[in-house]
């Protein structure tokens, strides 16, 4: 019966230290997303045909990490330490994959946004009924999330040279950086 402290049911409750790592993650995460979509945008500009979807990705990306801000701040949840490597890994990751062609920048997309839905599926999971104003964020991010990588598939993500490998080893860093950013 060890197993069954482990598993999520309906109705149970997650400590308070496990909230603040969804909360310090979820944070972690949309503020990342807002520099990939950064570096995209400083490498295409602003007249590339792909600018404005990248645009209004970063818009939503930008939307949730205020609303994960207000959270932490409103909760006295510590932000990650490791805000000012995710900043400029988030930025170089955008303009490399950007450099390397507007299918790569896309392939970028769809590789964060299909960890990012399977990491807020998770979270909905161990949440269960326990914090509606969390769960409810999380859900609606992930809807939008999945509307990016699908727009990222949409625009020739899986023409990007090499995709198989870039995408792996994209959605490899981005399980590290959230596994990371859940304890620092």
């Amino acid at each position: 019966m060890s197993g069954d402290t482990d598993s999520p049911r309906p109705g149970r409750r997650i400590s308070d230290t496990a909230r603040a790592s969804m909360l310090r993650v979820d944070q972690a995460g949309e503020f990342g997303a807002t520099r990939i979509y950064a570096g995209q945008l400083a490498v295409l500009g602003d007249r590339h045909p792909y600018a404005r979807i990248i645009a209004g990705m970063a818009a939503q990306e930008e939307r949730h990490r205020a609303t994960f801000d207000a959270m932490i701040a409103r909760r006295g949840v510590r932000p990650t330490m490791l805000a000012p490597i995710w900043d400029v890994a988030g930025f170089a990751l955008g303009a490399v994959t950007a450099a390397m062609g507007p299918k790569a920048a896309m392939a970028c997309t769809a590789a964060i946004e299909t960890e990012i839905d399977r990491h807020y599926a998770e979270q909905l999971v161990e949440l269960g009924d326990d914090d509606r104003e969390l769960s409810t964020a999380i859900a609606d991010f992930q809807a939008e999330e999945v509307e990016h990588r699908d727009a990222a598939l949409a625009h020739g993500a899986e023409q990007a040279p090499a995709y198989p490998l870039l995408s792996g080893a994209i959605r490899l860093g981005c399980r590290a950086a959230i596994a990371l950013s859940k304890r620092i």
